[in-house]
């Protein structure tokens, strides 16, 4: 278990798949119950989820879950890493209606287990914070996150190291939500924390820099987005080396802040740089590897290269059919961004063909929506 822990830490996904396998093997030899063996699924599947194999990562942490339902119970506290575990998977495979159940039910175990006011509680409820922050439901996550808040505030204390990432969720909703001065308020306050109790050059401090910097992103601050990103890139390089998932992740952020300032060939650099580094920790089929190639279509549809573009935003497409279907109501906008592209090069007939498809999409949908009965 050391040995793919250390191999997920430098992103070396595929060493730990192997030695997480040859865990679980080994722990299948052992005693009905002994926990190694669903730890090991459990630590197996996260690892697979790394990897984009989302269909196997889920097999893992259902495995897992048996395995504890029968030997300790539906309502056994280690039955909550493996229900929020599923819980990613669900959201990568585009299984909304699943999430919130998983989520729900590992937040009444918790609550049961360990009472209102655990920390563990907290952790479950910014999870469901994060949830219904990513389906848009902003007052739902903001009252589940000040839930979380004032747990982590209360046992920890204001300043508390472990209070920062709470901080963060709370100040990224407030920007969505239109409140920038709530939002710098809060991410900066995460980030003086941080930076108090673990240094400037501390991997968690650089988070908090992306997070601040991204938010600047959003506010028509490039130039300010750009020194922060800059300097969160600059630890996750020295601390996790140039491959990382985290260094992608700022290379997306400084991309956008280069574009913002019209350096239009430095941004697709560093998207190209990000692209990488997704295709070889996660494989070339997974939905960060499609978001990546869309925003490096968009550069080069920006700069007249629609050939360029065009070949990036059909694959970007591909990897998002494969994983959530073709009649996805999420691939609307990226199916309308292609045939835009597609009449620019003067594709008529494939642009209508496209727009097909959206009209498609969304009667399927719209007509699901009407079948269900009011309540």
């Amino acid at each position: 278990m050391k040995a793919a822990q250390k191999a997920m830490d430098e992103s070396r996904y595929s060493d730990a798949e192997q030695s997480l396998r040859i865990a679980v093997k080994e722990a299948e030899k052992l005693a009905p119950g002994d926990r190694r063996l669903d730890v090991s699924l459990s630590s197996l599947a996260a690892v697979l989820f790394y990897q984009g194999k989302y269909d196997e990562a889920e097999r893992s942490y259902l495995q897992a879950m048996a395995i504890l339902e029968r030997t300790l119970g539906r309502e056994h506290l280690r039955m909550t890493e493996s229900l929020t575990g599923l819980s990613v998977i669900y959201q990568m495979q585009g299984k909304y209606k699943e999430i919130e159940p998983l989520l729900a039910r590992s937040l009444a175990i918790r609550e049961k287990v360990l009472g209102p006011d655990h920390p563990d509680v907290a952790t479950s409820l910014s999870n469901l914070g994060n949830l219904y922050s990513s389906q848009g439901k902003s007052t739902q996550a903001e009252v589940v996150y000040r839930r979380a808040l004032a747990i982590l505030e209360r046992v920890y204390g204001p300043d508390h190291l472990v209070v920062a990432s709470t901080l963060n969720n709370l100040g990224v909703l407030s920007g969505s939500q239109g409140n920038s001065v709530e939002a710098e308020r809060l991410l900066k306050r995460a980030l003086m924390i941080r930076e108090a109790a673990l240094g400037s050059k501390h991997t968690d401090v650089a988070t908090s820099l992306d997070n601040l910097g991204a938010f600047y992103n959003s506010q028509g601050k490039p130039a300010e987005a750009e020194f922060l990103l800059m300097r969160a890139l600059a630890i996750q390089e020295a601390v996790r080396g140039s491959m990382h998932a985290d260094v992608a992740i700022t290379l997306g952020h400084l991309a956008a802040s280069y574009e913002a300032q019209g350096r239009s060939v430095e941004a697709a650099l560093l998207i190209e740089r990000s692209l990488a580094i997704w295709e070889k920790t996660l494989g070339p089929d997974d939905m960060r590897v499609a978001g990546t190639l869309s925003n490096l279509a968009r550069i080069y549809s920006a700069e007249g290269q629609y050939a360029k573009a065009e070949a990036l935003q059909r694959r970007s497409l591909a990897i998002r059919e494969k994983i959530r279907g073709p009649m996805d109501p999420e691939l609307t906008t990226d199916l309308e961004s292609y045939a835009s592209l597609l009449r620019k090069m003067g594709w008529n007939p494939e642009a209508i063909e496209i727009e097909g498809r959206v009209n498609s999409i969304r009667t399927k949908h719209s007509s699901a929506d009407r079948s269900v009965p009011d309540r």
